[in-house]
């Protein structure tokens, strides 16, 4: 008897910020993988989301969002998503449908035709939008950009995904799996437990300050008792920031890391001990050591 047929590919995921990228990649490995927030351009590095569908391995590329620059960290995280479509066996555009056809995905789209990339269109957040508004985007998209095939989803109730990820399965290539098949993640268990407290700090922090901050593992050790010791520095820029972190008696931050350390243990199904320390380092944006961490170009 035959040996049964496998496919294998990268498919990187590309879209305005809070598109529904990081979603669509957790909702199909059924584990987080990559961090989800309601506040915009939460992804700084690339993630990839690990799983099978039938006989083919489908290893999704979450890539940062796609918007104007204006900081050194914007454009290392631009660069970051471009550089996961150059490398992609498939690009799919994913499209807030309630944000429609604005200003960052028309850039986008340009830049798709320019460099004569044939993406799959994926229209997210269905749920949210009347059907006739889902069509005329459909219609300007379209119009405007080449597209393989269009699917209409909502990622985060799962309506059509299955649709779609047969669609991705059947047409990457011909191929064997490059990761084990239980493996969910190439991103290091102490990166993933850095950027769960990162997506906590989005959570319980207000306005801009989440953005003024970075996120570094400094020690993951397994103890005698088969537990794990995490150790967590939170780099802020000013004092007056640190403060806020903190919290009024070490309120917050205690917050912060009961959400986190909850959240960690429940992915790793394992006992952690976590610590946050929050530290000030005022140029931290300026420090190439802090971008290598990520895989981030800091001189794009």
């Amino acid at each position: 008897m035959a040996e049964q047929m496998t496919r294998c590919g990268f498919v990187a995921l590309i879209g305005a910020p809070n598109a529904g990228k990081s979603t669509i990649t957790n909702n199909f490995v059924g584990s987080k993988v990559s961090i989800v927030s309601p506040k915009v351009q939460t992804t700084r590095t690339m993630v990839k989301g690990i799983g099978i569908y039938e006989n083919t391995q489908i290893i999704f590329v979450d890539t940062p969002g796609i918007f104007k620059p204006k900081r050194r960290l914007d454009r290392a995280m631009v660069s970051s998503a471009w550089d996961g479509v150059g490398d992609a066996d498939m690009v799919v555009l994913v499209v807030d449908a309630k944000r429609g056809f604005d200003d960052e995905t028309k850039s986008i789209v340009a830049r798709l035709n320019k460099r004569k990339i044939e993406a799959v269109l994926l229209i997210n957040k269905i749920d949210l939008v009347q059907k006739e508004k889902l069509l005329a985007l459909s219609k300007a998209l379209n119009g405007e950009g080449t597209f393989k095939e269009t699917f209409f989803v909502s990622a985060e109730t799962g309506q059509n995904m299955d649709m779609f990820y047969k669609y991705v399965a059947d047409n990457l290539p011909e191929s064997p799996w490059y990761y084990p098949e239980d493996q969910i993640s190439d991103m290091p268990l102490k990166l993933l437990a850095a950027e769960i407290v990162r997506e906590k700090l989005f959570l319980f922090l207000r306005q801009e300050l989440p953005y003024a901050l970075t996120v570094e593992p400094e020690l993951w050790e397994r103890r005698d008792d088969g537990s794990i010791r995490a150790e967590i520095t939170i780099y802020v820029e000013r004092d007056s920031q640190k403060v806020i972190v903190l919290g009024r008696g070490g309120t917050m931050i205690k917050k912060i890391g009961q959400a986190a350390r909850k959240e960690i243990e429940e992915l790793l199904e394992e006992k952690v001990h976590l610590f946050l320390f929050v530290k000030v380092r005022e140029n931290w944006q300026e420090d190439a050591g802090r971008y290598s961490t990520w895989n981030l170009n800091f001189n794009a």
